[in-house]
């Protein structure tokens, strides 16, 4: 059973709502580049892969009106939807590879009329779409390797099929090895609850046994060698290995590392920014404080608290384990490692 996360019925890209889940399933429609940023900024899609499929499709919906003739000028649509959208979300790699990618088809086929460019467009969109739950895959293939027999696996936030096209990233190494996993413990994730609205969710259906947890429990399981692995997702990888998820990652990496547990990573490749030598050049979304003052709407503290509302944070390569991608595991990631394995290709090369 996989998550049908986003799709493209009746000419428009449909989404789960993810704020209303585990209460409501319900999908929204969007229409324009602007209904797909709203979904983005506003959570109602979310997960690195999601947002990069997400956006490659507001591409298309950010020009397919366009009543642009020339080349020069339909490229000007494109890189202004582009940059419109790349606002919505600044960490997540995976946002400006799909939309770098659909953007690379265009410029190789410049010589096509305006109306051939946006079907390509929009059928590179669907190529992303149908490739990541094959990409998903085999991330759970590979990682079924090296995840150890009657594992007791930590997880935090959610990198399940509500993250990607269905199917999941480290939730999709669980899904994969469920006949080795004796239980899966999540992390509620605060300050929004992805794991206890969402991986929660998903694991329940699933029929994976599965314990719910405050982030702040972690450390006493460990001491009490009740955790056998901890398995993330990523928004963003340096090319040494340093990694972005979401807030709460490094934590518990470091306390994994005290407690002599292996510390996972599971990502697409589309996940990787090369360009950067470290994850120090890694830009950290600040959001909305009212996500941290509240919960289901409701104030908890001191109306006019300061807040400070990091969406994720960075944790270093050396204490990540191995990553775990479609192309291969890399044990001990370097930026040597990561280059055999990832390899530097075209954006619009197939992952």
């Amino acid at each position: 059973m996989t998550v049908e996360t986003i799709r493209w019925r009746n000419n428009r890209v449909e989404l789960i709502d993810q704020r209303l889940l585990p209460s409501k399933m319900r999908y929204i429609p969007c229409g324009t580049a602007a209904d797909i940023w709203k979904a983005i900024k506003e959570l109602k899609v979310r997960g690195a892969p999601a947002i990069g499929i997400a956006g490659a499709y507001g591409v298309y919906l950010g020009v397919r009106k366009t009543r642009a003739k020339d080349f020069k000028t339909f490229n000007n649509k494109i890189r202004e939807t582009v940059k419109y959208l790349a606002g919505s979300r600044p960490t997540a790699r995976n946002l400006f590879w799909g939309m770098e990618r659909v953007s690379g088809v265009v410029e190789k086929n410049k010589d096509r009329s305006v109306a051939e460019l946006k079907d390509i467009i929009l059928k590179e969109a669907h190529a992303i779409l149908k490739e990541d739950d094959n990409i998903c895959r085999l991330i759970g293939k590979n990682g079924r390797k090296i995840i150890p027999k009657t594992a007791r696996v930590l997880t935090h936030c959610n990198a399940g099929g509500l993250a990607t096209a269905g199917h999941g990233t480290a939730l999709g190494v669980i899904f994969a090895s469920r006949k080795n996993i004796k239980k899966v413990y999540v992390d509620e994730t605060r300050p929004v609850l992805q794991g206890a609205r969402l991986t929660a969710w998903e694991l329940v259906k699933r029929g994976i046994k599965a314990t719910l947890i405050c982030d702040n429990m972690a450390a006493t399981l460990m001491a009490n060698k009740e955790i056998d692995a901890v398995i993330v997702g990523a928004d963003r990888i340096a090319s040494n290995g340093d990694t972005a998820n979401k807030i709460g990652t490094y934590g518990l990496a470091v306390l994994a590392s005290f407690h002599k547990i292996p510390f996972y990573v599971a990502a697409p490749a589309s996940t990787f920014d090369l360009s950067l030598r470290t994850g120090k050049g890694i830009p950290i979304e600040e959001r909305d404080p009212s996500e941290v003052r509240r919960i289901g709407g409701k104030l908890i503290t001191v109306k006019d608290i300061r807040v400070r509302n990091p969406a994720f944070d960075v944790t270093p390569a050396k204490l990540i384990t191995a990553i775990i991608t479609e192309r291969g595991i890399i044990t001990a990631p370097n930026r040597q490692k990561i280059a055999k394995v990832i390899e530097i290709k075209s954006i619009v090369d197939r992952p």
